[in-house]
């Protein structure tokens, strides 16, 4: 079983030393010890070990070169200081390689008792800890990289270790692929260690491809790469959590909240029948109405709604010409604009050309911020760093098949790139999220500009801030939300979700991290995402959306009898297959059947904005029509068909805008 696996290394790097204090008891004073670090996976736990090697290292006859190799230094040791570099180098590179012409010290051995006391000396710098046991890191700079460890329960501390021949970074992203290293808010060479829960850890092993993440550590890092590689490795993981180590024993709902709960951090899902839930019965919602799509909006209409002076004319019949057809490909660059909020729509041309000309110098003072930080800065500046290692790692893989953004060097890359990178200085708190390059892609495609692309990105990013903060609060609204209006909707059809352990609708959680982005042709996508931004016919039709899309399937879903495995298989492999034009009238069909209804719940008024009297949901302009408002349901009788749902005193409440 798993106790009897061999270890796994995960990282391995040799030359690394340890430089023992002078007055140390029996400790020459020149002498460094040097061994290997290793970052070793142990039945499911990470561990950090250190041995040294077989023999010591003289510091006297060590060399070292540039990272450049042309000059070569000697290393020397004055009496009672710490090493020092007798040349300077004029590069500002901070780690050094050595070369092949090191010697070795090696200590007589008389009678084989030197030998003992040498394998007595080597085994006392040897350590090990589990990489959960890590409290910090503080990574210090002297002509190389050093990094000290401090542990969570022990005041012993470990000597510091020193790369001399380079690995210091190497090292830390290793580790940070099972703990989250982040900086201290007081020390910027302190780095705070916080890992995943460890039942989570040991039971998300060997799920994903990329080196054993634990799905817990790795959505809250990587929720977009987790969701779009791993969630159909989870399904047995998944499967197991809920219903417990035997077949018949189901965990208790309280505790299967709980764990899924770790899964996206703050997701809260409360399953106590307690004050402030509303017992809702079977809803008859009357027959849902057939609607027809339409042509999209051609340049020569679009035209036709511009007055003299470039105004936009009847914007609310314009929005609803755009959410019934879409617009023609040759009208995206300009409508795209007005429906993100970047232009008001009744600036005029000269207002337009005004703001595009301060937007430009707002911009391009944003991407020198971080144009012209040295490679010198940047060492210190951990989170920087990051920021880019992740960008530049999205940017080779996102729609490369598309001629846009194929081939190498692309220019294409090359602005996604930088404009990615800008809006790290825009939102420093923020900063970079996987997925992110996603929702910019069509984006950057239609605008074929940086600077509109950018501004158009920043309010595309407004709506969907909430998706991709640390505790994901955006994606904990979504899931609920989406669970209450399919219980509406089709009660049958969540009830034998939930007896498959699927009524969280965890197999949702891509379609809403990046708005379907992977689940439609690149067409498709630039249709559906003007349609929202329309803020048309509600609020939060992208819901909709994902239960027209359920309930094309639910048939198939319930007739082959899916299991948990088989759904989370089924709406994975959904992925380009999916009729764009069907699902948008199907999601107009049920919104239209769901306002409606006379006996409408408080909670699913407050989801779709029934409860509101304003002109319309869209963030960036009152242009659509008022909506109607539905006669809600104040209060609700259980008939034995009744079950739980929080009304709108709790997170239901919270209308999550798209």
């Amino acid at each position: 079983m798993a106790a009897d696996c061999a270890p796994k290394v995960i990282f391995e790097h040799e030359g690394v030393f340890i430089h023992p204090s002078s007055d140390e008891d029996g400790i020459e004073q020149d002498l460094l010890i040097s061994g290997t670090l290793r970052i070793v996976d142990k039945d499911g736990e990470i561990v950090v070990d250190y041995r040294p090697l077989e023999d010591t290292v003289d510091p006297s006859n060590m060399l070292c070169a540039g990272k450049d190799s042309s000059s070569v230094v000697e290393w020397a040791q004055c009496p009672g200081e710490r090493p020092q570099l007798l040349e300077t180098q004029q590069s500002y590179e901070t780690e050094w390689d050595m070369i092949n012409a090191v010697s070795f010290k090696k200590k007589p051995c008389t009678n084989g008792e030197g030998s003992l006391n040498h394998s007595h000396e080597r085994s006392r710098w040897a350590f090990s800890f589990s990489a959960s046991d890590l409290r910090s890191i503080t990574v210090k700079e002297e002509g190389w990289s050093f990094l000290v460890f401090k542990l969570k329960e022990s005041s012993a501390s470990l000597p510091a270790l020193h790369f001399h021949q380079g690995g210091s970074r190497e090292f830390l992203d290793g580790l940070r692929r099972f703990a989250l290293l982040s900086e201290a808010p007081d020390d910027e060479t302190c780095l705070l260690v916080s890992t995943p829960n460890r039942a989570l850890s040991q039971s998300f092993e060997n799920l994903l491809d990329d080196n054993n993440y634990t799905l817990a550590g790795k959505l809250r890092r990587e929720p977009y790469l987790t969701t779009m590689g791993g969630f159909s490795k989870v399904t047995n993981y998944l499967y197991d959590v809920i219903r417990g180590t035997e077949e018949h024993q189901q965990r208790p709902p309280e505790e299967v909240a709980d764990l899924l709960g770790e899964i996206i951090p703050g997701l809260e899902i409360n399953q106590q029948e307690e004050p402030g839930f509303e017992v809702i019965t079977r809803v008859d919602l009357g027959t849902r109405p057939q609607v027809r799509r339409r042509e999209p909006l051609s340049a020569e209409d679009w035209t036709k709604h511009q007055d003299q002076e470039g105004r936009m004319l009847n914007v609310p019949h314009l929005k609803h010409v755009i959410f019934k057809g879409g617009l023609c490909h040759a009208v995206r660059k300009e409508a795209w604009k007005f429906l993100l909020g970047y232009f008001p729509w009744d600036s005029t041309l000269e207002e337009r050309k005004f703001l595009q000309r301060a937007k430009t110098d707002e911009y391009f003072r944003m991407k020198l911020q971080w144009k012209s930080v040295s490679e010198e800065q940047e060492r210190r500046n951990s989170r920087l760093r990051d920021y880019r290692s992740l960008i530049e790692k999205d940017v080779n893989r996102t729609d490369r098949t598309n001629r846009f953004y194929e081939g190498i060097d692309n220019p294409g890359l090359v602005l996604l790139h930088d404009i990615l990178m800008t809006y790290c200085m825009f939102d420093f708190d923020l900063g970079y999220v996987q997925g992110m390059s996603d929702l910019l892609s069509p984006i950057l495609y239609v605008m074929e500009n940086e600077v509109d692309a950018f501004w158009c990105f920043v309010s595309f990013m407004d709506q969907m801030h909430q998706n991709f903060e640390e505790q994901m609060q955006g994606m904990k609204t979504q899931l609920i939300q989406l669970s209450t209006l399919l219980r509406l909707l089709d009660l049958s059809f969540w009830n034998y979700l939930e007896s498959q352990d699927s009524g969280y609708l965890y197999f949702c959680f891509r379609w809403l991290l990046i708005r379907f982005k992977r689940e439609l042709s690149f067409q498709d996508v630039l249709r559906l995402w003007e349609v929202m931004w329309t803020g048309l016919p509600c609020q939060n039709f992208h819901l909709l959306v994902c239960c027209a899309i359920l309930d094309s399937e639910k048939q198939k879903i319930m007739e082959e009898n899916y299991g948990f495995n088989e759904i989370l298989k089924h709406i994975n492999e959904l992925s380009m297959k999916l009729d764009i034009e069907e699902i948008l009238q199907k999601s107009e069909g049920i919104c239209l059947q769901i306002k409606t209804c006379k006996d409408l719940p408080n909670s699913i008024s407050s989801i779709l904005g029934f409860d509101t009297e304003a002109c319309g949901s869209d963030p960036t302009d009152c242009g659509s029509p008022p909506t109607v408002r539905a006669t809600r349901r104040q209060d609700a009788c259980s008939n034995g068909h009744g079950h739980l749902r929080e009304n709108s005193h709790n997170s239901c409440k919270v209308a999550f805008i798209s």
